[in-house]
């Protein structure tokens, strides 16, 4: 899968199941950002999402190097991207900030060398 596909086929789910338009475009940046994290910044990883009667949960675990400074991740215009990220317009320092915007809930684990566990909850 390419990335940004994940996030195009839950908006196309999303859409299916009669999510409000307007809740459905939170859920989607929180997916896509989450999926360009794991396709910029690990060895991989998968997204799980889980969606219930009032919530929909996204799960983004990677096999990346973890995030050092979490705070400092969160802050907009903060970026780890390498140039070569950087040159194709990705890696803007935008992404976490913008599932943190996006999400009614978030929860971060991560440990330096181990990996990083997002889950970001939204409300229906």
């Amino acid at each position: 899968m390419r990335g940004g596909e994940a996030s195009s086929n839950l908006k196309e789910i999303l859409r299916k199941l009669g999510i409000r338009s307007d809740i459905s475009r939170r859920i989607t940046i929180v997916m896509y950002e989450l999926e360009m994290n794991i396709v910029i910044h690990s060895l991989g990883g998968e997204v799980a999402v889980y969606i219930s009667s009032d919530q929909v949960k996204v799960v983004a675990t990677d096999a990346g190097p973890g995030i050092e400074d979490v705070e400092k991740a969160f802050q907009p215009g903060y970026s780890t991207a390498d140039d070569a990220v950087r040159e194709m317009g990705f890696g803007a320092g935008m992404g976490l900030n913008n599932v943190k915007h996006f999400s009614d809930e978030l929860e971060v684990e991560t440990g330096k060398g181990q990996g990083t566990s997002i889950t970001a909850v939204v409300y229906l």
